[in-house]
């Protein structure tokens, strides 16, 4: 059972504000019943640009409809301008916290927040910008950006948790781990990209991906080399080239050093032998 503070209880148990304004200025909608959690916002605004009034219709579990409750609590009398700094952290701020796993019910506060104010000011017919990411529940790569940035994420379980992006079949955690390197800095290491079910052409070029960045660099510095050959199921067939062609010691290479390292890059069970 999630751990809810005494005023996530109290708006959930009795919501503030409920319900629709007829003649609302301003309608922001986020999320879908399909994926679990969905968000209709109605603004009543004034001459001088300050809300009025604020109601809502809300499908989806405690956190969300404490969090839709909190959110017209807290922009009521506030101008528009005011109430649009209003952040996801405020929201939770506001109800003492929320379970970690029920972030992105305040995540979706702001966003129908967001596309309330939109309408209000004529541009409720923007497109959506960025690419789908998680098709299971309908987030962008833009969408995901601006949680990491404006929460610190570091991990696809935070992503999820702000987003629900990748709480589905998890197809998307490959794209969510390249956003998460790409705006904490990351490089992201070679082996971090496979995936389960690498076809074999995927599986050659990570190979010689792997040899030409890592292992040729370092044959070479001793005059030696080596050349990928074919891939027969788990059977990686290299052919070793220069001094490492005719050292001694070439097995120990292939096998302590070429086979190892694409062990640890791509799978375990990877056998390297020369041809």
């Amino acid at each position: 059972m999630w751990d809810y503070t005494e005023k996530v209880k109290e708006h959930f148990l009795n919501p503030r504000n409920a319900g629709v304004i007829k003649d609302a200025d301003g309608i922001g909608e986020f999320g879908s019943p399909a994926c679990g959690d969905a968000l209709t916002l109605y603004l009543k605004i004034d001459e001088n640009k300050r809300i009025v009034d604020a109601k809502f219709q809300t499908f989806g579990c405690a956190s969300a409809i404490a969090s839709s409750s909190a959110l017209t609590e807290m922009i009521k009398g506030l101008t528009v301008s005011e109430a649009e700094k209003i952040t996801n952290d405020d929201i939770v701020h506001f109800l003492g916290g929320l379970p970690r796993q029920k972030m992105h019910c305040s995540v979706m506060g702001r966003e129908a927040l967001e596309k309330a104010i939109a309408d209000y000011r004529g541009e409720a017919s923007k497109k959506i910008e960025g690419t789908l990411v998680c098709e299971c529940f309908g987030v962008t790569d833009r969408e995901i950006e601006r949680a990491i940035r404006e929460n610190n994420l570091s991990t696809i379980e935070d992503v999820t948790n702000y987003t629900k992006a990748g709480g589905g079949c998890e197809k998307c955690h490959e794209k969510i781990q390249e956003i998460l390197d790409s705006i904490n800095g990351k490089q992201a290491p070679l082996h971090a990209k496979k995936t389960a079910k690498m076809t074999n052409i995927q599986k050659i070029k990570m190979i010689e991906d792997i040899m030409g960045q890592e292992i040729k660099p370092s044959l070479r510095q001793d005059g030696g080399d080596v050349e990928l050959v074919d891939i027969v199921g788990k059977k990686v067939l290299v052919r070793l080239k220069g001094t490492c062609a005719t050292c001694l010691a070439s097995h120990v290479t292939l096998k302590d050093y070429v086979e190892k390292k694409l062990r640890e890059a791509i799978a375990p069970d990877l056998i390297v032998e020369e041809t």
